[in-house]
């Protein structure tokens, strides 16, 4: 099977059906929550969790089977659970109407499928064998959880919240390019990962020539987070 990955985002403009409320059903609730995605649940039951975040209004619950026109207006639907042919309707109306289409384990009946993914702030590695070993994909993914720590999260904090004064000083595009391979290819990296904050920022201010920062901007460990 050739796949093609992409990353979508806008997720809260178009509505996300999912069809089910078991386990499964419950982790993707929680990741395309995470994406800001507009949720709608079609499932007669749901887990305790997912009924936690009901009351939370993190989605709206259908309480019944999926029947055909609950798809109409949506992007994306995912079938986390089903009983009889409920699979087969689904892919059905989500090909007429032209919308993405992913029912778990069945892969006749998809038009997407999810890698395994790891996540890092605003990092994202998502790993795929094409459906040739999904559990290869696993352990893909649990060893880049060890490689990749919470510094690439600092980090990239960082770099988000010094591309508006970079702009700025440098409105040339090719000297800002320059610029970012060089703080990629120095060594601030390792100094997050070592906790060597103030360090990381003083290397930083001398890579583009300039007071990029105001000294008093609070350690990248605190950029962002501060307003999750």
């Amino acid at each position: 099977m050739d796949v093609y990955p992409i990353f979508l985002n806008r997720l809260n403009k178009n509505k996300t059906v999912i069809i089910g409320g078991d386990d499964e059903a419950e982790r993707k609730v929680g990741e395309l929550n995470n994406a800001g995605a507009d949720l709608i649940v079609i499932s007669r039951r749901i887990s305790p969790v997912m009924h936690e975040w009901h009351g939370q209004n993190v989605f709206e619950w259908i309480s019944r089977d999926y029947q055909e026109g609950d798809l109409k207006g949506a992007f994306m639907v995912i079938v986390a659970e089903f009983t009889g042919d409920t699979n087969q309707l689904v892919w059905k109306e989500a090909n007429r109407l032209g919308i993405l289409c992913n029912v778990m384990d069945d892969i006749p009946h998809c038009n997407f499928t999810f890698g395994s993914l790891v996540k890092r702030g605003p990092l994202n590695i998502a790993v795929s064998t094409s459906g040739a070993a999904p559990t290869l994909a696993v352990r893909l993914r649990e060893r880049f959880e060890q490689e990749f720590g919470s510094e690439y999260e600092d980090f990239l904090d960082f770099m988000h919240s010094i591309r508006g004064k970079m702009k700025q000083l440098h409105p040339d595009f090719s000297k800002r390019k320059q610029l970012w391979y060089e703080l990629i290819d120095s060594n601030v990296l390792d100094l997050f990962r070592q906790g060597r904050f103030e360090e990381a920022e003083k290397l930083t201010y001398a890579i583009i020539s300039g007071e990029l920062i105001n000294p008093h901007t609070p350690k990248p460990s605190q950029i962002n987070r501060q307003e999750k």
